[in-house]
């Protein structure tokens, strides 16, 4: 097979290793960024076909057309830091990472879906393969589509796994994380396309560990008018302290529902999540001043970082990710149509039943990092950030440090009422934490 044999139809992220790539795959490192990310996943698929995307770390959406096996593959990242939607209408396989762009096409039919209307009333985000039109679907994460010109076939190439190994120790492991981390910021500070740099600054240990361990010049940070609302300070101080430059984007209420509207039309679907809008208004602040912004998104799903992770399951409970809104008497109380076959836990069930017999963090973890981080933080990120013409970097969503997450047992992961525990022990993030005790 030739790689004449081989196009990209659509590709949508950020290839992080593509230095070490370029030099495997025998391409110049030379090439404009469009053209080396071609060549990148068209070789990395003739060398390894659908093995490639162990090889290949960052976000990614792809369409790749093998004319040989005369298929379409549909691919979405591990985690699924980038969107991607699919259709077939009048016989022809359509895909985008915008479902805006899917359903504007005339022939699609454009017909809302009651079942995702439904579980979106009781979850708050648009949960599971299903999107709120009707024979349009959300391809998962860690898995790819095959389009045949006549059906499609879903695989399923990667799923989120937790091992623990009692073997090593928390200091260890906190080595581990340390190097990992840096080995995935080394690759990113090696990127000279991007000559300067920011990041998302909140003031917690996550964003203050990837600002000062990055090469962001500057953090930018929200504020509100409302001094219960406002933590803007803590971040301007830990800023001050590593010698970095800070913004701070101060949001009105009026701006805040004023930029509501626009949000949910540029996400596509409903998200019931209040930091979309002003996720939106930092993305329009920033993009001012930079095109790449870091965010410390993946943290908390890889290591344990919610407080719905730390509370014990009853008996025979589900645990129905991290964020549900209504109860099912709720909803079925709100709608008129509500279908009594449909169960809120039936997005969640498949991989409640996949983790039985590893403990409740394990299985917590993979359910929020299948459902929720996909599902809400990622539809957030990557459609807003798009939205206003911003490259958002989400180092620690990398694969690489979900390997080293995976590993590490949960009573390492939570020590007293400390979450993230071991990811906290690491040198640079303990000296993080002093920065914000000050």
């Amino acid at each position: 097979m030739t790689s004449e044999k081989i196009q990209v139809r659509y590709f949508s992220g950020y290839i992080r290793n593509w230095k070490k790539l370029c030099t495997e795959l025998g391409i110049s490192c030379e090439l404009d960024r469009k053209e080396r990310e071609k060549a990148i996943v068209e070789k990395a698929y003739e060398k390894w076909e659908m093995a490639m995307m162990e090889h290949i770390y960052g976000m990614f959406a792809i369409a790749l057309w093998d004319s040989e096996k005369k298929k379409l593959f549909c691919i979405r990242d591990q985690v699924g830091q980038k969107q991607m939607f699919y259709t077939v209408a009048d016989g022809e396989f359509i895909c985008s990472g915008d479902i805006n762009e899917i359903v504007r096409d005339s022939r699609v039919q454009k017909k809302l879906n009651m079942r995702m209307l439904q579980q979106y009333l009781f979850y708050g985000y648009p949960i599971g393969s299903e999107t709120f039109y009707e024979n349009v679907y959300k391809l998962c994460p860690g898995h790819y589509a095959e389009w045949n010109g006549k059906t499609v076939t879903l695989k399923r190439y990667w799923k989120p796994v937790f091992e623990p190994d009692r073997t090593r120790s928390i200091d260890e492991f906190a080595e581990e994380i340390e190097k990992t981390v840096n080995e995935i910021l080394s690759e990113e500070m090696g990127d000279k396309e991007f000559p300067h740099k920011e990041s998302f600054l909140s003031g917690g240990v996550d964003s203050s560990y990837l600002f000062a361990a990055s090469d962001a010049v500057c953090a930018n940070t929200i504020g509100y008018e409302e001094s219960g609302f406002d933590e803007s300070e803590l971040a301007r101080h830990t800023a001050e302290v590593l010698g970095k430059g800070f913004r701070v984007k101060v949001i009105t209420p009026e701006e805040y529902f004023e930029r509501i509207g626009e949000v949910m039309d540029k996400m596509g679907q409903p998200l019931g999540d209040a930091s979309a809008v002003a996720f939106s208004l930092g993305c329009k602040a920033v993009k001012e001043f930079t095109d790449v912004v870091y965010s410390g998104e993946g943290i908390d799903e890889f290591f344990g970082g919610y407080n719905a992770h730390k509370r014990v399951l009853e008996k025979d409970w589900v645990y129905l990710t991290c964020s549900h809104i209504m109860s099912e008497k709720v909803v079925k109380d709100l709608m008129k149509d509500y279908d009594d076959n449909l169960k809120a836990n039936e997005p969640v069930m498949p991989f409640w039943r996949e983790t039985e017999g590893q403990d409740d963090l394990s299985r917590k973890l993979t359910t929020d990092i299948s459902l929720w981080l996909e599902g809400d933080i990622y539809l957030n990120t990557d459609r807003t950030s798009t939205a206003c013409g911003i490259e958002l970097h989400t180092p620690f969503s990398d694969l690489r440090l979900f390997n080293v997450a995976r590993k590490i047992p949960a009573e390492y992961k939570f020590v007293g009422e400390q979450n993230k525990y071991v990811f906290r022990k690491g040198r640079l993030c303990r000296a993080c934490q002093k920065v914000a005790c000050r």
